[in-house]
């Protein structure tokens, strides 16, 4: 079939309201009348009959439109009947065409039909919202005391997390960044100042990176969230961050609390106040690129491939930098901390007895296995049995290799003299293991082939690990993570997909599809079954997340609660609660009207726009559509709720009006009664179905 370029040839411009129109629309030919196509003022529609747009017609004379014809059968069928019914056709692509076509009534009603789930309060998960904080002053020197940030005389405004962010204009964090445009990061990657690059939390604090400072947060019983400490403007990126809060009154004093944050092989180290502020403690050189900052109690660990670790004791204000194998994995439990190397040995260091553990003023580093095919030790977690004592003469270690290997090994007391000893091997992988738990019913391994996931159920004894019958498989799948090419979507330190949460309870991991997606996907880390999944309550991209376990309050029958807690672009903060998703798993959950239920009731009104956008068109230009790619194995899946639709991966695109308004709008701009519409045939997928064609079922795979 041949399109053949009539511009001159085109339909007349004016028409009988009967007149048989025949398109031919990405192949598939069809016929309506020219008062079907035009009955919607200004549509692109009237603009090709009208002659303002030129045509195209194929060998039978049919005008040609490039266009999806899967697509364009329910839009052709609106037009007719003024009833929708998307027969199998995704919601977000039925309203991308409704825009190229401009037909306002139809656009209208899908966006309504989006945002029937949705709000700015986010849903019953939605915990807390922190807006972004005030823009620093400038860091004056290397050694500025730190202390609550002043802005123009005036005290930071600390504002509750249970409150939306007012219209700031250029007041806020964004609008003072604006002005000034952040130095580029050593890996010469684009900065985004007001993004949220790394969120980290412990117990009830929470430390969030900027491009150039950070802030903490305290959770108060009666108040919430409350911002206590500010740093002053760094030099450059923020690229790892660490932070403790010990309980009250412990024997190091104002150092119980304390954050750090490493950029390039500089570490600077600040004390935190529990009523606000702090100081600086110092800054600290590793001398080569820090790749993993943390805490082991109140020991300040850092750690580069190149094989260097420095270690700053809280107690003697010590700095040590000792150099060993190059690093390729790191755990700590416990006051032990173990190295994994690419020679295929696992060192450890007792960083309580640090710097008792210290021999010619070096870290006393000992060697505690190496593996039997010395591949490089690529991941590595630490178990510790109710019976670890503090000689540490039980110990469960789980490691996975370069090969891919998955290996398990325990050290009784039976063999302290002699080390671990072998305990299983795996090897279920071809691509290097990056991530691998051992916990108290489970070990799970990543690798590195799109983040595929292997678990098998451990088998306890005692609360020791048994033969008997020993570990079995469980699951397979993947999580599903694409990176950004030119360095937005989040820094990828702040973009760990877990797993989170403590090892004798059900860890989860945490799913960012796309780069600059809004949504979330929680899944069980054992089962890869899905939990919840969360979206932005304003729409920002996501570029940082991670799961606070915080503890509970003193009040009678509280119990810890464990949140989600997803940072912005926008430099914003928002908090979830996955202890109620948790408890909630497997059980149906009770919604208002369902997709199906609100068409039928928008299909008794016409749908007319706002004031705001009367006269002008949504536009018409494409854009990006992301695929989201999801199959189900036996116990895993991504689509939605049990029976629900799964949302979207598109971003949100933010309009005017709130859902009631909207609704309440249609209901003024009804025009003269007309009998009711015949109702639409169901379609044949079912309640709750989802809009996309169902896609073949991978037999061990999920994404």
């Amino acid at each position: 079939m041949a399109a053949v370029a009539t511009a001159a040839e085109g339909v007349p411009a004016r028409g009988p309201p009967g007149e048989v129109i025949h398109l031919n629309v990405g192949g598939k030919r069809f016929s309506t009348s020219r008062q079907t196509l035009t009955w919607i003022p200004d549509s692109f529609f009237s603009s090709l009959l009208s002659g303002r747009i030129s045509t195209l017609k194929d060998e039978t004379g049919a005008i040609f439109i490039d266009r999806d014809p899967t697509v364009f059968a329910p839009i052709l069928n609106f037009l007719r009947t003024k009833e929708l019914d998307p027969r199998g056709v995704h919601g977000s692509s039925l309203l991308h065409e409704a825009q190229f076509y401009g037909l306002t009534p139809l656009v209208r009603r899908l966006q309504l039909r989006e945002e029937l789930d949705r709000s700015s309060c986010g849903n019953v998960l939605f915990n807390g919202y922190l807006p972004p904080p005030v823009f620093p002053v400038k860091r004056r020197n290397r050694h500025s005391l730190v202390g609550p940030q002043q802005l123009g005389g005036r005290p930071a405004p600390v504002r509750r997390s249970n409150t939306m962010p007012p219209n700031l204009g250029n007041a806020g964090l964004l609008g003072r960044m604006l002005e000034e445009k952040a130095p580029p990061s050593p890996s010469g990657q684009p900065e985004e100042p007001g993004m949220v690059r790394l969120v980290c939390g412990h117990h009830s604090w929470i430390a969030v990176a900027y491009t150039q400072f950070l802030v903490c947060y305290r959770l108060k019983e009666a108040s919430g969230w409350q911002l206590v400490f500010s740093s002053p403007r760094l030099d450059w990126p923020i690229e790892r961050l660490a932070l403790t809060a010990r309980v009250p009154g412990g024997a190091l004093g104002e150092h119980d609390k304390m954050v750090a944050a490493a950029t390039g092989s500089e570490i600077l180290l600040w004390a935190l106040q529990a009523e606000g502020g702090g100081s600086e403690i110092g800054v600290f050189h590793l001398g080569v690129p820090v790749e993993a900052l943390f805490f082991v109690g109140n020991q300040l660990i850092a750690t580069s491939h190149t094989g260097r670790i420095g270690v700053w004791n809280a107690v003697t204000k010590h700095w040590q930098v000792q150099e060993v194998q190059p690093i390729t994995s790191y755990d700590a439990a416990g006051s032990f901390l173990l190295l994994g190397c690419s020679n295929g040995s696992i060192y450890y260091v007792d960083v309580q007895k640090f710097p008792l553990r210290m021999k010619d003023n070096d870290l006393l580093v000992s060697e505690l296995y190496r593996d039997p095919a010395e591949d490089g030790v690529t991941a590595l977690s630490v178990y510790l049995t109710p019976k670890t004592s503090d000689s540490g003469n039980w110990i469960e270690i789980a490691y996975g290799t370069s090969s891919g290997g998955v290996r398990v090994i325990v050290q009784h007391p039976e063999t302290v003299g002699s080390g671990p000893q072998l305990f299983q091997t795996f090897t279920v992988h071809r691509s290097p293991v990056t991530k691998i738990m051992l916990s108290e019913k489970h070990l799970i391994s990543v690798c590195a082939d799109n983040n595929h996931v292997r678990t098998w159920s451990v088998t306890r004894f005692r609360g020791m690990i048994s033969t008997q019958p020993g570990s079995t498989p469980l699951a397979s799948f993947k999580i599903l993570a694409l990176e950004s090419a030119d360095g937005h979507g989040g820094c990828s330190a702040g973009n760990d997909i877990g797993p989170y949460g403590e090892r004798d309870d059900q860890q989860v991991f945490i799913q960012k599809v796309v780069p600059n997606a809004s949504q979330l996907f929680v899944r069980l880390s054992s089962t890869g079954q899905r939990v919840c999944s969360v979206r932005s309550v304003d729409g920002s991209p996501t570029t940082a997340f991670t799961v606070l376990e915080c503890e509970g309050s003193r009040r009678l029958g509280s119990r810890p609660r464990r949140y989600l807690l997803t940072g912005q672009a926008n430099g914003s903060l928002a908090m979830w609660d996955l202890t109620t998703a948790m408890d909630g798993l497997g059980q149906a959950p009770a919604g208002g009207l369902t997709e199906e239920e609100l068409m039928g009731q928008l299909e008794q009104c016409e749908l007319a726009p706002l004031a705001s956008s009367r006269g002008s068109l949504p536009s018409a230009s494409p854009r990006a559509s992301l695929t989201s790619l999801h199959s189900a194995s036996s116990n895993t899946s991504l689509t939605g709720r049990r029976g629900s639709p799964s949302p979207p991966q598109a971003e949100v695109r933010r309009r005017g009006g709130s859902f009631v308004e909207r609704c309440q709008e249609l209901v003024r701009s009804a025009p003269e009664p007309r009998r009711p519409p015949t109702p639409a045939p169901r379609p044949s997928t079912g309640l709750g179905a989802p809009l996309t064609p169902p896609k073949k079922n991978l037999n061990e795979t999920s994404f």
